[in-house]
């Protein structure tokens, strides 16, 4: 049996389940806000074409409008000013949208600091119990906050001082693109890098270091913990937008039962 028959058979009898770590795109999905100055991208928004009605008797459809970075989405190399003259989205080469998944639960940890940034020393731990990351793989970030996706206000967690969300520090960010084998970084929270990334040196690290290394994001991810800290292979699939900074996503893991 080749290897691909052998995936189907293993889809068809359950013994690879297909997990959806997609959060449905709709009109009140969160978005990120970026403070005055800067614009910020559009909801999703959605207007009926028609609906078996003399519009169009036989068919539903709509025309919706978004922005490449709302809902769960995938991050190119050229979002960041970084990455400039690097992929576009539609760029991406489709073997590097396939690629196994290491997931290192901090949700205790997040728990008790909504502030949390991850450490190299953190992803060091992990290694020692599970091995060594997964070279052209993603990191996977599963801090419970997937919990907050339905509301605005419980997603950004903010107060004057800016949001509190978890996230990256400098230092690892640094290394997971210098260093690390992994092609990029996916996370449950509005964007890849954690709520106080913008008072870091340098800001935005997540966005900064990866994407100018080539390497991508996947934001606002769900049933991260469905996933084992080893073995599922992840498939993202954004769209193929020419010239785009990056588009929403299915994203989808291939887990052996």
């Amino acid at each position: 049996m080749s290897v691909l028959s052998s995936l189907v058979e293993a889809l068809a009898t359950g013994a690879v389940e297909v997990v959806d770590l997609t959060a449905p795109l709709h009109e009140d999905t969160p978005i990120l806000m970026l403070p005055e100055p800067f614009g910020n991208t559009w909801r999703f928004e959605r207007e009926e074409i028609s609906r078996y009605d003399d519009r169009g008797p036989g068919w539903y459809w709509n025309n919706f409008r978004t922005g490449e970075h709302t809902g769960t989405h995938f991050d190119a190399p050229v979002h960041w000013v970084t990455g400039q003259g690097l992929d576009d989205v539609s760029q991406v080469p489709p073997a590097r949208l396939v690629g196994p998944a290491a997931v290192l639960d901090v949700t205790a940890r997040v728990a008790e600091n909504p502030d949390f940034l991850l450490e190299v020393d953190d992803v060091r731990a992990w290694e020692a119990e599970h091995g060594a990351l997964p070279v052209g793989g993603w990191l996977l970030l599963r801090t419970g906050w997937d919990a907050r996706a339905h509301d605005q206000a419980e997603i950004l967690n903010a107060d004057e001082n800016g949001p509190h969300t978890p996230g990256v520090s400098v230092e690892c960010a640094r290394w997971l693109a210098a260093e690390a084998p992994i092609l990029g970084v996916g996370v449950e929270t509005v964007g890849t890098d954690a709520g106080g990334a913008f008072a870091f040196d340098p800001a935005f690290p997540c966005h900064s270091m990866l994407l100018g290394a080539g390497k991508y994001g996947l934001t606002q991810l769900q049933n991260l913990a469905r996933l084992p800290a080893t073995g599922a292979v992840v498939v993202a699939s954004p769209l193929p937008i020419r010239g785009g900074s990056g588009s929403p996503a299915r994203v989808l893991a291939f887990v052996e039962r």
